[in-house]
């Protein structure tokens, strides 16, 4: 073999090695490796990991010796916004003539930090008929509901451990009618379920997953584990909260499986940031979803700041079919 094709298999070869160096943090989960630290971490930014991927693809092309490894995650990067674009190009459908909207807020408080006055302000404007409140204690759910004075919610918290993030509280709105409140065992911070009134069968549940902590990961996947338990039974259901999971993780698209869908990412609207708040839009990653079973239809998905939080508020519309 002459040098100048000795030359060309080492560049190929190296090429390969370089895609699958960049390949492994970018999906993880195709090699088995997507509970592993830092990538189970990494996956939660993967839109802004493939603008940096293409970026280098581009950056690479002047070099002609890295030319093959330029095209090579070049594709691989093309791939990326193939398969992510659709999150922020989805429509929502028109919903059935008569059908009956639900809409659904969350709002992360991190344990009392958020400003009371900021909530309660996207509760008066959007009028949602249930608010998820991951982190707020008693007094933050009342605070909250002492500014709504001109608005009629209940309110209920759940608090399994004396930690504050294991606080879940949630309001719903009176026209809802008489809802029952529990609490739903199972998950490592505190979960509501609520039922009745007007409802009929839906059940609207309140949730917050532990987040993928280095020393944590497990635990995380237990809680998603939950969602998918959830969303594999025939009622249909409402899950709204601070997931600590996008849809670039495999284990919550696990969870949502063939049964739920995310509202924000069916409405164009996945691609919307909800933490961290304090961080510019294009380096935020949606964790607080709005989940709907197959008998709810996703129509509308927007988010809010609110001070003294990082996460921003999200607000869902869904349609009830018949």
């Amino acid at each position: 073999m002459d040098n100048e094709k000795a030359w060309f298999v080492r560049r190929v070869v190296l090429s390969v090695l370089f895609l699958l160096i960049v390949a492994v943090p970018l999906y993880p989960e195709l090699f088995g490796l997507d509970e592993l630290t830092p990538l189970t971490q990494l996956a939660a930014f993967r839109p802004q990991i493939l603008v940096v991927v293409l970026a280098l693809a581009l950056l690479m092309l002047v070099r002609r010796g890295w030319r093959i490894a330029a095209a090579l995650i070049g594709v691989l990067g093309l791939i990326g916004v193939a398969l992510t674009v659709p999150r922020e190009l989805s429509a929502a459908r028109p919903a059935p003539d008569g059908a009956r909207e639900l809409t659904i807020m969350v709002a992360n408080v991190l344990g009392g930090g958020a400003r009371a006055a900021d909530v309660a302000e996207v509760i008066r404007e959007r009028k949602p008929d249930l608010v998820s409140l991951p982190e707020a204690q008693v007094d933050v759910r009342e605070e909250i509901r002492a500014q709504l004075q001109d608005q009629q919610y209940k309110g209920f918290t759940t608090q399994p451990s004396r930690a504050v993030p294991s606080a879940t509280s949630v309001l719903v709105s009176a026209a809802l009618g008489d809802v029952a409140f529990a609490s739903e065992p199972g998950t490592t911070f505190g979960t509501v379920v609520v039922t009745g009134g007007n409802l009929g069968p839906i059940r609207l549940i309140a949730y917050h997953g532990y987040p993928p902590l280095p020393d944590a990961v497990t635990t995380w996947k237990k809680d998603l584990q939950k969602v998918r338990q959830w969303c594999a039974q025939n009622p249909p259901m409402v899950v709204a909260g601070d997931f600590n999971a996008t849809v670039d993780h495999a284990d919550f698209r696990h969870a949502l499986g063939g049964y739920c869908r995310s509202v924000g990412p069916a409405v164009g609207g996945g691609l919307q940031g909800t933490w961290p708040a304090d961080q510019p839009a294009v380096l935020r990653t949606q964790i607080d979803h709005v989940v709907v079973s197959r008998q709810l239809q996703p129509r509308r998905f927007t988010t809010y700041p609110i001070r003294g939080t990082d996460h921003r508020a999200v607000v869902a519309t869904v349609a009830v079919l018949p």
